[in-house]
């Protein structure tokens, strides 16, 4: 895929002569992608904690998108909900796994507004849309309205899983990027690529730098995403890269630097 050459303006300060474009400082920085989709997991927002979200961590993830969003790249973001509630871990204790599920979904709101606040609060335009309908404290979920914030420079937050039960948010991660035109799924991790086996319980795993999306879903080791989400997409020659979200990696993703592993046809 061809970069994406995108001109950053530094804008001139207070004093100057706003209106002078000509005068303001710019640089050339190559992007590989112009449109991506950051999936990131419920236990990434505790931030080390067992339950809630971490003030430290969700201030830090905002920074790192807005500094994606200022090279031009549009970017969505799914969230997971696993820091309040697991549909499959509560159904075991007498909840009905649909019912369980929902709740999940709503868990994934809680994160969607918490990122969506601190993103504005550091300057960012950012919305929140959601596949279950909260209207108080969200817009429904609507393609188009989705694209067109994405190409006005705001960060659309995706909540709600894909609105049905059974379906996880790796599924609706896949699904948004495909509705979306997204160029690639971004997946956010506490390890730093795809190995072989769980690097923490084997020193000799191998890190796999690249492979195909037919190669994750026969290896059983392997826990990309769930098999329906690698399914999907390697129907649609979706790419996925998975990454350890950490200081300056996420730029490192977009302008094509060798972060993480990818997976692809």
């Amino acid at each position: 895929m061809r970069g994406c050459r995108i001109m950053a303006i530094m804008w001139p300060s207070q004093g100057q002569n706003a209106g002078s474009i000509p005068a303001a400082r710019t640089r050339n920085i190559m992007t590989k992608y112009k449109r991506v989709l950051l999936k990131l997991s419920g236990e990434q927002f505790a931030g080390g904690q067992s339950f809630g979200i971490s003030s430290d961590f969700i201030n830090e993830l905002a920074k790192d998108i807005k500094a994606i969003a200022d090279l031009g790249v549009q970017v969505a973001v799914v969230v997971g909900g696993g820091n309040f509630m697991r549909g499959a871990d509560i159904s075991k204790n007498g909840v009905e796994r649909a019912t369980g599920d929902y709740m999940g979904m709503l868990a994934t709101v809680l994160n969607g507004m918490a990122l969506v606040d601190t993103l504005e609060a550091g300057g960012q335009p950012a919305r929140l849309q959601t596949r279950l309908r909260v209207d108080s404290v969200a817009e429904p979920y609507i393609r188009r309205r989705a694209i067109r914030h994405m190409e006005k420079g705001r960060i659309v937050i995706i909540a709600g899983g894909t609105g049905n039960p059974y379906v996880t948010t790796d599924t609706a991660a896949v699904t948004a990027a495909l509705e979306l035109d997204c160029q690639a799924v971004l997946k956010a991790t506490k390890v730093d690529g795809i190995y072989d086996k769980d690097p923490a319980k084997h020193k000799g795993a191998k890190k796999y730098t690249s492979l195909s999306h037919a190669e994750a879903l026969q290896n059983p080791h392997i826990a990309v995403m769930d098999n329906a989400a690698i399914s999907l997409a390697m129907d649609h020659k979706l790419p996925v890269i998975v990454f350890k979200l950490s200081k300056e990696n996420l730029k490192k993703v977009i302008q094509g630097k060798p972060v993480g592993s990818k997976v692809s046809n």
